[in-house]
């Protein structure tokens, strides 16, 4: 008979702090629990998981957050707590970003996350997010000459509400979040009747794409985009367009993470996938279900950015603001 007097949770190491970090965003919501050691950017990945919930549903033609949207939210955060208290996370951090910025009811929000979790769940700005996804993104890079990667960084998150530009080095210089997330994107041009247009029309994606471009002249004003050497992608889109690209049997973290995927590619891919119906999009073997109506949208802003700045290819990067806010988490503790 086994004995269940000695933990099985694994022990810290000296140096390092095992926080939980959860990211709530207008699509997904994703947990992280890990040991990190802020003196050395170091993360020790213990779980990674995520879970489409679609809490930005509609928010941005209501202004609300859906009943329904909120309990498929609350039922992935009990999950969540589940595996916190099973790893033994000392402090938990739990960031929402664009749909609960812009929900008129987030306080309920907010009370069945702290019921659940038992913390309150922090709504930061844009500008804040962006740096988390700096940090998160470029983290591990230091020192890794192996990746030959030029600075200074623009590092791109393209969300389901929102997309964050950064450009900096070894430390942010300039951010700006502007409103051209992928499920936002796809209910403002792609939906007719309740139902997404499958495929869309050339008249839906030439409004879609002057809305991208009026989004990246906003960003341009605060950001030097053009300035960046190495364009550094991150979230959903991007990583399932490199799947995509490296026709990968199944969705493979190992596989996609530091990928290069060039422009003629992403070009190819993005134009594909508006031609295509739901039903194609669904058989391409590493798409997640959650994301098959709104892919079209998140790569024509992966493709938009890389016109607009030149860039002949975008590194991909599987570390982003989920990564940023457990590397937060962990300097705080300290």
């Amino acid at each position: 008979m086994r004995s269940t007097f000695f933990s099985e949770v694994p022990l810290v190491a000296d140096g390092f702090n095992r926080v939980a970090a959860v990211d709530c965003g207008t699509n997904s919501i994703r947990l992280l629990v890990a040991d990190v050691n802020p003196a050395t950017g170091e993360l020790l990945e213990l779980d990674r998981r995520m879970t489409i919930v679609r809490l930005g549903q509609g928010v941005d033609k209501t202004g609300r957050l859906a009943p329904e949207a909120l309990e498929r939210t609350f039922a992935a955060c009990r999950e969540y707590a589940q595996v916190i208290r099973e790893k033994g996370a000392e402090k938990v951090r739990f960031v929402a970003t664009s749909a609960s910025r812009d929900a008129s009811n987030r306080d309920d929000f907010v009370r069945g996350v702290l019921d659940i979790l038992g913390v309150e769940p922090e709504v930061i700005t844009g500008d804040e997010e962006a740096e988390l996804s700096f940090t998160g993104a470029t983290a591990e890079l230091t020192g890794r000459d192996d990746l030959a990667l030029a600075k200074p960084y623009l590092v791109v998150d393209i969300g389901g509400g929102s997309t964050e530009f950064v450009v900096g080095d070894d430390q942010v210089r300039a951010a700006r979040s502007v409103d051209i997330g992928c499920v936002r994107m796809t209910e403002r041009h792609l939906v007719r009747d309740g139902k997404v247009t499958d495929p869309p029309t050339p008249d839906q994606i030439t409004a879609m794409r002057a809305d991208i471009e009026a989004a990246l002249d906003l960003a341009e004003q605060t950001v030097p985009l053009r300035e960046a050497r190495t364009l550094v992608g991150l979230a959903g889109s991007v990583t399932t367009v490199s799947s995509i690209a490296q026709n990968l049997p199944e969705y493979d973290t190992e596989a996609i993470h530091h990928s290069r995927v060039s422009y003629d590619r992403v070009r190819e891919i993005t134009e594909s996938l508006l031609r295509s119906t739901h039903a194609e999009r669904a058989a391409i073997p590493s798409m997640h279900p959650g994301r098959v109506d709104v892919i079209g949208a998140g790569a024509l802003v992966l493709l938009s950015i890389m016109e607009r700045v030149g860039a002949t290819e975008v590194v991909v990067s599987e570390h982003d603001i989920l990564d940023g806010i457990a590397f937060s988490t962990a300097a705080e503790s300290r």
